[in-house]
């Protein structure tokens, strides 16, 4: 199975290598086109400040390229935001696959949200074998409302999309490479998507 990561310059991907590792797979850290184009599973990280990172996206062409990928995809934290329409963050538009819009957390709690939090509303074989409640990490100022796409959901002062899917695109706000045993069986299951 070939296993692509996308480089382009936003996100702590060694973290995610090292977890696919661990699962006993090989992952690409790549910006070519053709290794994304060729790969089985593709994941689209992201880490940092969204305007920037679309600007680097733009700029090496990925902005048209990945929303237009077939095999099963995962966004993970930033790049689950930006495969929404739009963010608060830099006023920046989107991949816009997910229709939903990506706001700032009110200024009622603290921001970023960091640490262990639960997820609630399972609905998809992204967490097959997970149960309602499991502790996942997330790091992150910026959320996705509930809307049609969410498969999961957590809550920092208000209900939110925790995991989102449209077709093959999956995204998660948590990392699953920092979420322990829970994010590597979600990874798993990523990855064991046909």
């Amino acid at each position: 199975m070939k296993i692509v990561i996308i480089n382009y310059g936003a996100g702590n991907i060694q973290s995610i290598k090292f977890a696919i590792q661990r699962l006993g797979f090989e992952a690409i850290l790549t910006n070519d086109v053709h290794e994304i184009l060729a790969a089985d599973k593709v994941i689209f990280p992201g880490v940092g400040e969204a305007s920037s990172a679309m600007h680097k996206l733009r700029a090496s062409g990925l902005d048209t390229l990945v929303p237009n990928l077939k095999q099963p995809v995962l966004g993970i934290c930033l790049g689950m935001q930006l495969m929404c329409n739009s963010t608060e963050e830099g006023h920046t538009d989107g991949l816009g696959i997910f229709d939903v819009a990506v706001v700032k957390f009110s200024n009622q709690v603290k921001v970023p949200q960091i640490g262990w939090n639960q997820i609630q509303d399972l609905k998809s074989e992204l967490f097959e074998g997970i149960s309602e409640d499991e502790y996942i990490y997330l790091v992150h100022s910026f959320y996705a409302p509930i809307c049609k796409e969410t498969i999961a959901t957590s809550n920092y002062d208000v209900t939110y999309s925790a995991a989102l899917q449209k077709d093959n695109f999956y995204g998660t706000q948590f990392h699953p490479e920092k979420s322990s045993s829970v994010g590597e069986k979600i990874l798993l299951n990523f990855l064991k998507m046909k």
